[in-house]
């Protein structure tokens, strides 16, 4: 078959698919309460994509195919794709973004690739959300995180929280509309951080920037606790430092939550890091150092974006740990892999 040939059935195809999961995904999402949601997923083989609408907009990205396909010719097969993307859903070419995925270590899918900010705030019931579309790999929200960040809400009530590895800080902003007494936030980026704030100002929640090397006990700890205390709403700490000597720090100020959220890179060899970071190699470790942050009694959501991952229960002994993945698959996710995510409690005693 000609390739022409092919390109249009190829485009086709994809445009029956997304016609048909639109009409579906879209009933879903007005009864649930949200606007944004994965349509596609590399669904039809010769067509490695994956399509994730927010509303009136849409972002994508092309996988990397297992063998060699020229430039040129795959810039003409993806401008014709977009296209058919764009009658299909009605949405204009210049609010759809497609982005080739390539293998990434450690955080170069968080790199900016470019400087249009073309950013919608998108809802997940009463909860808003900022995404960027244009401007990096990914938009600042996994929707395939979505029932996690309900789960966490409905479990923060009255309990201090602490995000490592916070990205944009969505969970956190779960735990803190879910009524969390406290809730610290720990990112390297001050790119991210400041999108964090961005998401709680949006949600009316309160922030301030708070230094790691004062938390051992200062005044601007105590001053944070006498916060809580005295307020239904207390401001959330934004923690710019490297969550791997927070942790370290933490363990050593004798410091505690009932609840951590642990969202580790699969890799990092970032110059901000003291040393290297293999989360298949060190997880042990890095747990370890978790839980004994954890109040007896406490939980660890320890989320896990690396293939063929599996925890070692024997090594965690006097802990609870359930692997809680399927609980976390949503209506646009089903019949899909998705990231194993993982419970673990500290038994009381």
């Amino acid at each position: 078959m000609p390739e022409e040939e092919k390109n249009a059935l190829q485009a086709q195809m994809l445009s029956n698919r997304l016609r048909k999961r639109d009409r579906h995904l879209r009933k879903w999402a007005r009864r649930t309460g949200i606007d944004a949601y994965r349509l596609y997923d590399r669904d039809i083989p010769e067509i490695p994509l994956t399509l994730d609408r927010y509303g009136d907009a849409l972002a994508g990205a092309l996988y990397e195919r297992p063998y060699e396909k020229d430039t040129r010719r795959e810039s003409l097969w993806l401008a014709l794709i977009k296209e058919a993307i764009s009658e299909t859903l009605g949405i204009p070419p210049d609010s759809i973004f497609l982005k080739e995925r390539k293998r990434q270590r450690g955080k170069a899918q968080y790199e900016k690739q470019r400087s249009e900010n073309f950013t919608r705030n998108i809802h997940e019931g009463d909860i808003s959300f900022t995404v960027n579309l244009s401007d990096y790999l990914d938009s600042g929200l996994f929707l395939d995180r979505r029932k996690l960040r309900t789960l966490i809400r409905s479990e923060a009530e009255g309990k201090s929280v602490l995000n490592l590895f916070c990205y944009t800080a969505s969970l956190s902003v779960a735990a803190a509309k879910g009524r969390a007494l406290l809730v610290d936030s720990v990112d390297m980026s001050n790119t991210y951080l400041n999108w964090a704030a961005r998401n709680f100002t949006l949600n009316g929640l309160r922030t301030f920037s708070l230094s790691p090397e004062r938390l051992a006990g200062g005044p601007a700890w105590q001053k944070r606790l006498s916060e809580a205390r005295a307020s239904a709403f207390p401001p959330c700490p934004l923690i710019r430092a490297d969550a791997l000597r927070f942790i370290n720090g933490a363990v050593e100020a004798g410091l505690s939550w009932d609840m951590l959220i642990l969202d580790p890179p699969s890799f990092s060899n970032s110059k901000k890091m003291q040393e290297t970071f293999d989360l298949k190699r060190d997880y042990w470790k890095l747990v370890s150092q978790c839980l004994k942050l954890l109040t007896p009694g406490g939980t660890l959501y320890f989320s896990v974006n690396t293939g063929n991952f599996h925890i070692d229960t024997d090594a965690f002994p006097h802990t609870l740990i359930e692997d809680i993945r399927d609980r976390l698959i949503d209506e646009d996710f089903k019949g899909k892999k998705t990231p194993a995510c993982y419970t673990i409690r500290r038994r009381e005693w």
